[in-house]
């Protein structure tokens, strides 16, 4: 219940996060991923496992994920759950009642969660959600004892903090347009994770890659596709220019 409970929190501060205004820290820049095969599949599997408890992936089957280089030997045996097949989508087990009950409301869909946001100035949603998951910090004054600078007054608590450990902000006062100011420095590791900083970030970028990934699975694809269409185009055009003049050139 209570893994139920952190999971659905975490969906529903995504989401939330997805509406929050634009004010706040810049949002760092999420690696790009899309073609690296190895971080899809990393992320595809810290999907399932700290994800896909609660959040449904509807619109996503899990045999897509052949796209992403996976077998289908090796979905079934490290990314499904007991009762699921290989062409399933990616659905919780809860029942949608249940959930009402539990939380007054189903946990939202993760499938597009990257594509929900961006901001002129800020970033991309990859680049929210990114900044987002590496921007927890320890706050006791919070129920949870969690807050977020990406997101302020979070209602979700950490729930990867065990990888990434526990952490505090580091505060200068400056002073801006006649007022001092606490302007955001740096981090300060209160505890140790289970990871390092490096490879907590580079996990997090893994997931997010994943989640940008299965938003638009197609998305390569579509660009090469697109690439090539133009490059015919070019030389479609070059051909007509030249029947154009030849067939012209004897008219006065």
């Amino acid at each position: 219940m209570k893994k139920f409970v952190l999971s659905f929190l975490m969906a529903c501060a995504l989401v939330s996060g997805v509406q929050a205004n634009t004010g706040g820290i810049v949002w760092d820049k999420a690696p790009n991923n899309l073609n690296d095969m190895s971080a899809l599949q990393n992320g595809a599997k810290v999907f399932v496992n700290y994800c896909l408890n609660c959040h449904a992936a509807a619109f996503m089957r899990f045999n897509r994920l052949k796209d992403i280089g996976l077998t289908e030997q090796q979905i079934k045996d490290n990314l499904l759950f007991t009762t699921d097949k290989v062409g399933d989508t990616m659905k919780v087990a809860m029942d949608p009642r249940q959930a009402k009950d539990w939380f007054g409301g189903n946990p939202p869909d993760l499938t597009v969660i990257a594509r929900s946001r961006s901001a002129s100035g800020k970033g991309s949603g990859a680049d929210y959600i990114y900044t987002y998951l590496r921007t927890y910090y320890v706050d006791d004054t919070k129920a949870t004892g969690w807050n977020n600078l990406a997101f302020p007054n979070v209602g979700m608590p950490h729930v990867l903090w065990e990888l990434q450990g526990k952490r505090a902000p580091i505060y200068a006062v400056e002073e801006a347009h006649g007022h001092e100011v606490e302007v955001f420095k740096g981090w300060e590791q209160i505890t140790p994770g289970k990871m390092t900083a490096l490879e907590y970030d580079h996990m997090v970028g893994d997931l997010v890659g994943y989640l940008q990934w299965m938003s638009e699975p197609s998305q390569s694809k579509r660009v090469q596709i697109g690439v090539w269409v133009l490059i015919f185009l070019g030389v479609l055009t070059a051909i007509t220019w030249r029947l154009n003049a030849a067939y012209w050139k004897d008219v006065k």
